[in-house]
């Protein structure tokens, strides 16, 4: 029971940092084809006001994940890290160069120091959530052994499956992001760009479901076990993921983008609880379970405690950073306003 609550508090964080991390990747993907003169400018004027405030907090949840990883299950953390360090190593590159040049375009004045950190930013915007997408890809297709470096340091993120965890975890950041841009945009009055971001919604969204279908033909190739898993036991949560992701992109026709931004959260959580579902006990191959993989009891229950403590602190400053971003004028001036 204590190592299923830990994996299920583990999995809320991988959840939050899927919705509010990876709507950050795919705004700096949209940073990255918001194209040039003015109305690329007003594109990226939005995207700092959307992500300015919460980025750094974002990833909060990483190191949480990263954490209740290692303190749970030490032996799944110490496999994982060793056989995908390669894919993991670049993630923590992509993560720093990111919110390096961020920042760096923020504070330089100069146009082409502006260019550069600007491609930086939204380049490692892309390649990071890709590689996170192989690293979650060699998992669930039972490419990472029990043991240090035990499995293929190549094969184990270089994979079909990989591939296809890296091309969706980069479309649902990109589809994420359109639509809490949209609904940004929409609240602060701004018709034009709220419809710029709702087409771009629909697009991503769209090529999102195409992928994912054709996916279907790739997790049955090469993941059986997990595409049995999917369209068994987890398939419930894979028709949840369908219907509010379909239902999310109607939404947005209507000119709704509010009700969109949740149905597009819950279609992108539903596929991350549809895995573990699909994947549960079984955490590494070939017979590393939940139970087998996690620490002692008096170390998971001392992990609860210290998460719901520090749950009580860290969820309403979180909750309350957030409220301040949505209030607009709460962090500077509109996008756009120095341009009008």
């Amino acid at each position: 029971m204590l190592a299923d609550a830990v994996l299920a508090v583990m999995w809320v964080g991988l959840t939050c940092y899927a919705l509010f991390g990876g709507a950050d990747f795919g705004a700096g993907l949209w940073d990255l084809l918001a194209g040039g003169g003015e109305r690329g400018a007003v594109r990226r004027d939005l995207i700092e006001h959307a992500i300015g405030p919460v980025w750094e907090a974002n990833h909060v949840w990483l190191i949480f994940v990263v954490v209740m990883l290692w303190t749970g299950f030490p032996a799944v953390f110490a496999a994982v890290m060793s056989t995908l360090y390669v894919p993991l190593t670049l993630t923590a590159l992509g993560v720093i160069a990111r919110g390096s040049a961020f920042a760096f375009r923020k504070a330089s004045a100069r146009l082409w120091q502006r260019r550069l950190f600007g491609a930086c930013f939204a380049v490692s915007s892309v390649v990071t959530p890709f590689f996170l997408g192989t690293v979650a890809g060699g998992i669930a297709s039972d490419r990472v052994p029990a043991g240090l470096a035990a499995g293929d340091l190549t094969g184990s993120w270089l994979n079909p499956t990989s591939a296809l965890g890296g091309v969706l975890a980069v479309l649902a950041c990109a589809h994420l992001a359109a639509v809490y841009l949209c609904a940004d945009a929409h609240r602060l009055g701004d018709a034009a760009l709220a419809a710029d971001f709702r087409q771009r919604a629909l697009v991503s969204g769209l090529v999102s479901g195409v992928v994912a279908l054709a996916g279907i033909a790739v997790l049955h190739a090469d993941a059986p076990r997990l595409f049995h898993g999917l369209t068994h036991r987890a398939l419930p949560l894979v028709v949840l993921s369908a219907v509010t992701g379909v239902g999310g992109l109607v939404l947005l026709g209507r000119g709704r983008p509010g009700p969109a931004r949740a149905a597009a959260a819950l279609a992108v959580a539903a596929v991350l609880w549809a895995w573990g579902a699909a994947q549960y006990p079984l955490m590494l191959r070939p017979d590393v379970t939940v139970a087998s993989a996690a620490a002692t009891g008096p170390v998971l229950a001392g992990t609860l405690v210290v998460f719901a403590v520090g749950g009580v602190l860290l969820v309403p400053s979180l909750l309350w950073l957030y409220s301040l971003a949505q209030h607009p004028g709460a962090h500077g001036a509109e996008p756009g306003a120095d341009r009008v």
